[in-house]
């Protein structure tokens, strides 16, 4: 191990003793859940060190609520669209309802599409939505979003871009 390794290591270690009590409960606070709020905590601290950003924290308590925010957003998003996709299913005869195993690949794909469509504004991501699953066309789109064809079109290339760029960054 390196020296700048071991300082890192003892910059991320006095961090966490200083400050993850505390950042768990200001989680518990916001879920009012104990166990999400531990794992939170821990997410945050992860994020730490993948980011190797211990040694520049300046403002502790700033940053790692900061960091915890975005967590606790992207976990509300999730269960509201697996509560969204739950619902749909529900509405779905018993018959016709894939297996619990297709239910999970199902919801994990919706999670990744999410993710990808992450950062576009709401319009683009229902125009890009409705064009690629339900498969409208565009002057259908147009209409029921009332917005222009060349709107339309122009949010797809903007989702398009994003799409290329965001599968770019995957390992």
């Amino acid at each position: 191990m390196s020296a700048d390794d071991l300082v890192l290591r003892t910059a991320v270690h006095d961090l966490y003793s200083d400050h993850h009590s505390w950042l768990r409960g200001w989680l518990r606070k916001r879920i009012g859940n104990n166990c999400d709020a531990a794992d939170l905590a821990q997410d945050t601290f992860v994020r730490v060190i993948k980011a190797r950003s211990a040694l520049q924290i300046r403002e502790p308590r700033h940053y790692l609520s900061t960091v915890a925010k975005g967590l606790l957003i992207d976990l509300f998003r999730r269960r509201s669209l697996e509560n969204a996709y739950l619902e749909a299913l529900a509405c779905v005869p018993e018959a016709e309802q894939p297996s619990l195993e297709e239910q999970a690949l199902l919801l994990e794909a919706l999670l990744e599409i999410d993710r990808l469509l992450d950062g576009l504004g709401a319009t683009v991501k229902q125009t890009f939505i409705l064009s690629q699953c339900d498969g409208l066309p565009y002057a259908e789109i147009a209409r029921r979003l009332g917005i222009s064809l060349r709107t339309v079109n122009n949010h797809m290339a903007k989702a398009m871009e994003h799409c290329c760029l965001m599968l770019a960054q995957l390992p």
